[in-house]
C-alpha cells in the first residue's frame, strides 16, 4: 500500500503538471470507485469546468482544493489503498484493464485512476462541506510527522497508553498519520527496536531515537520517490528507488547490511514485521545482557 512517501511523491508530480487546469469532463469505468456523491454523474458535474488550485495531502488522502473563476468549488479527494495510481497521460494512450476513472484536461491530457485491486477511492466535496465531514477518515488521523505535534513528549505519551507491540501502534493511524509497514520495520531497525516490544516497555530515550528514524526514513523515502514494491509509480509512471535502500522490509533471508545477521519475518496482527535480530534484540534478551 503506498504510505507517506509515496502519496507524497504523488502529491508533488500533481502539482507540477495540474496547477490551474480545467477538468472539462471525465468519465467514471467503474462505479464504486466514487465514494462521494453516490451518483456518478453527480460527482462528474461537480467537478466539471473546475480548476485545481493546490493538491494537498494528509496522512495518505490526496485532497486536490478546487476553484472556478468565481468562486471556491470544492474539493477532489482521492485515496490510493493497496493498488491505485494517478497517472498524467494523453487521452490516446491504450486503456489499462484496471483503469478505473479518467479526468479530462485541455491538451488532450487526462488523469487517470487505475487500481487494480479496486480498493481506492475518490470523493467530490461540495464547496459548502469541510473534507473531513464527506472523507470521514480524515478525521481518525494523528498528526504528520513532520509535524510539531508529533513531539518526543506527544509520542511518550500515546505510547505508555497502549500495551501492544511498538510495530502494531506505529500501523494505528490515529498515532501517526502516514506510516505503514515498510517504514515502521525501518525505522524500527535504525532505533534498535525489536518489533514485538510492547509500547510500555520502551524508554523515554528509545522513543527519542524511534521518532527521530521515523523522520529520517521517511524523508529519505521521499527524497527516492518512494518505495515501489509491485504496483507503485508517480504520476509518470515512474517506479520509486527507496526500495533498494531498505534496510530490512522485505529482505527476509538475506543479511543484514550491518552486522551480516540474516533478516527475519514474523507475524504481527496479520501484518509481517521484518528485523535483525542481532541489530534489535527482543526486550528480553536486552535485560539478560544489561544484567550481565
Amino acid at each position: 500500500m503506498p504510505e507517506l512517501p509515496e502519496v507524497e511523491t504523488v502529491r508533488r508530480g500533481l502539482n507540477h503538471v495540474t496547477l490551474h487546469q480545467t477538468i472539462l469532463g471525465g468519465q467514471v469505468l467503474l462505479n464504486r470507485t466514487i465514494a462521494h456523491p453516490l451518483s456518478v454523474p453527480e460527482f462528474l458535474v461537480g467537478l466539471q469546468e473546475t480548476a485545481i488550485a493546490q493538491w494537498h495531502r494528509r496522512g495518505k488522502y490526496l485532497l486536490a482544493e478546487l476553484f472556478t473563476p468565481d468562486s471556491p468549488a470544492g474539493w477532489l479527494g482521492v485515496h490510493l489503498r493497496m493498488t491505485g495510481q494517478l497517472l498524467w497521460l494523453d487521452q490516446a494512450e491504450p486503456l489499462q484493464k484496471h483503469a478505473r476513472v479518467r479526468l479530462f484536461f485541455a491538451g488532450n491530457k487526462e488523469l487517470r485512476f487505475v487500481d487494480q485491486r479496486t480498493f481506492g477511492q475518490m470523493w467530490w466535496v461540495p464547496p459548502d462541506q469541510p473534507p473531513e465531514h464527506v472523507i470521514t477518515g480524515l478525521q481518525q488521523l494523528g498528526p504528520e510527522p513532520f509535524s510539531d505535534e508529533f513531539s518526543v513528549s506527544y509520542l511518550e505519551e500515546q505510547l505508555r497508553q497502549r500495551r501492544r507491540p511498538i510495530k502494531n501502534a506505529l500501523l494505528d493511524q490515529a498515532l501517526v498519520a502516514g506510516v505503514g509497514n515498510i517504514y515502521a520495520d525501518e525505522a524500527l531497525f535504525l532505533s534498535g527496536i525489536h518489533p514485538q516490544t510492547l509500547c510500555t516497555e520502551l524508554e523515554r530515550s528509545q522513543i527519542e531515537r524511534l521518532r527521530q528514524t521515523l523522520l529520517q526514513v521517511l524523508q529519505a523515502s521521499i527524497d527516492a520517490r518512494g518505495t515501489t514494491i509491485s504496483t507503485f509509480r508517480d504520476v509518470e509512471g515512474v517506479n520509486g528507488n527507496y526500495g533498494g535502500m531498505a534496510w530490512v522490509y522485505a529482505r527476509n533471508g538475506e543479511h543484514c547490511r550491518t552486522c551480516d545477521t540474516i533478516i527475519q519475518r514474523l507475524k504481527l496482527a496479520g501484518r509481517s514485521a521484518h528485523f535483525c535480530p542481532s541489530c534489535q534484540p527482543s526486550a528480553m534478551l536486552t535485560r539478560l545482557r544489561q544484567s550481565e
